[in-house]
């Protein structure tokens, strides 16, 4: 067994060897979630984890949307239902019912707010020119929650945008509060 020969094959330090890792992409990686029947995805960087539904605190006179405040190691994170925020599918709560956690950067300051999902798919890489406009007919999504749309396979992918996500509606007599 000649030693020399085998550390040559052996990288230095701060060196890597990348052959075989396919998960490098180009492009922005995406996590995808459904919402009823339709399928939606969010800047896979802002996710800070995604945890199993558990009934928040309820805060009094929140907006039927705003499901409470969970306690996430010292953090109080507010969650927020985004298939009754958007009129999208059944507010019910099964095994795949889950959390989305984010965490953006917003004014200098890191922002953190949970998002009901019906479930969690798959991670999605969009190239840039992949990423196409929403069209302008309306919905039930306001278009400033709204990056684009990509086809996937048979299905489209609605691409939400975190950083919109993160305004919730200002509080209105009768209508809840600001978080």
């Amino acid at each position: 067994m000649d030693i020399q020969a085998l550390a040559k094959d052996i990288p230095a330090q701060g060196e890597q060897s990348l052959e075989g890792i396919d998960f490098i992409t180009n492009g922005d990686q995406y996590l995808t979630f459904m919402l009823g029947d339709e399928q939606f995805a969010i800047d896979i960087l802002c996710v800070e984890e995604i945890r199993s539904w558990e009934q928040p605190t309820r805060i009094p006179n929140a907006p039927n949307h705003v499901k409470g405040v969970i306690n996430m190691r010292g953090v109080i994170v507010p969650i927020i239902d985004l298939r009754i925020k958007f009129g999208v599918g059944e507010n019910s709560y099964a095994v795949s019912t889950v959390v989305i956690v984010l965490t953006i950067e917003v004014e200098h300051d890191s922002k953190t707010i949970g998002f009901v999902v019906d479930a969690v798919s798959d991670v999605l890489n969009a190239e840039e020119d992949e990423i196409k406009k929403s069209p302008a007919f309306g919905g039930s999504i306001p278009p400033e929650f709204i990056i684009g749309l990509v086809n996937l396979e048979d299905a489209v992918v609605t691409l939400l945008n975190a950083e919109a996500l993160h305004k919730i509606e200002k509080h209105q007599p009768n209508e809840g509060i600001q978080l």
